[in-house]
């Protein structure tokens, strides 16, 4: 359990009320509205097991738990490449640049910080993915790695329920029970994370992908490409 001052800097890390980019995109989410992919809340919920099962396990919280490691480390290189696999496990040029993008964002507000002790081959891999950037505050705020992942896992999770609100549509009442249904998700997919292989490391939701990829020359569109 993190002490007080880390868990406040978990809470402003992962709140959904000052995020760095990420309420502007829908990760394919609008596209599969629009094309009927998901017309309902039911449909919703399946969308987000399947992202969940083939993007937060088996992608970003094994590569959060070798970033955070890196950093334990002070491992610059392993930092570097867990860094260039996330970025190049997103599928499609809008989610590639949703990444670059966030971390970019983030890397800005780090170095704005000056009691961050941040040097410059750090700040390279910092500014290629958001997930970098949570990796090396998590470590350097002393914030434990399983509350770091939830705390991201929990906002990932909002992050596309808020999106579903908008876009399926639903009412706040049927997002908070979706909140209620799928947060209890998190914990076990975290240990199936734990127990990847750096070979086993990869996932692909083509559902995702192809809405993505669509996404990028959709006509009309409240969500950024």
């Amino acid at each position: 359990m993190p002490d007080n001052l880390a868990l406040l800097r978990l809470m402003q890390l992962t709140s959904a009320n000052l995020p760095v980019g990420g309420f502007t995109y829908s990760q394919g989410l609008e596209w599969a509205v629009e094309a009927g992919w998901v017309a309902d809340d039911l449909a919703f919920s399946r969308w987000q097991r399947l992202s969940l099962a083939n993007t937060l396990t088996a992608v970003d919280w094994p590569l959060l738990i070798r970033l955070y490691k890196a950093c334990e480390q002070q491992d610059s290189t392993a930092f570097a490449h867990w860094a260039e696999l996330l970025l190049a496990s997103r599928e499609t040029g809008e989610l590639r640049s949703e990444e670059r993008q966030r971390g970019k964002a983030l890397a800005r507000l780090i170095t704005e910080w000056d009691d961050l002790p941040l040097s410059g081959h750090w700040l390279t891999s910092l500014s290629s993915c958001q997930l970098a950037g949570i990796a090396w505050l998590g470590w350097h705020w002393r914030i434990p790695l399983p509350a770091l992942a939830m705390g991201y896992g929990y906002n990932w999770l909002e992050g596309s329920v808020m999106a579903g609100l908008k876009l399926v549509p639903f009412g706040q009442q049927k997002a908070q029970q979706l909140l209620l249904t799928l947060s209890p998700l998190l914990p076990a997919a975290y240990r199936q994370a734990l127990d990847l292989s750096d070979e086993a490391i990869g996932g692909s939701f083509v559902l995702q992908a192809i809405a993505s990829a669509c996404h990028e020359t959709q006509y009309s569109r409240l969500f950024r490409s």
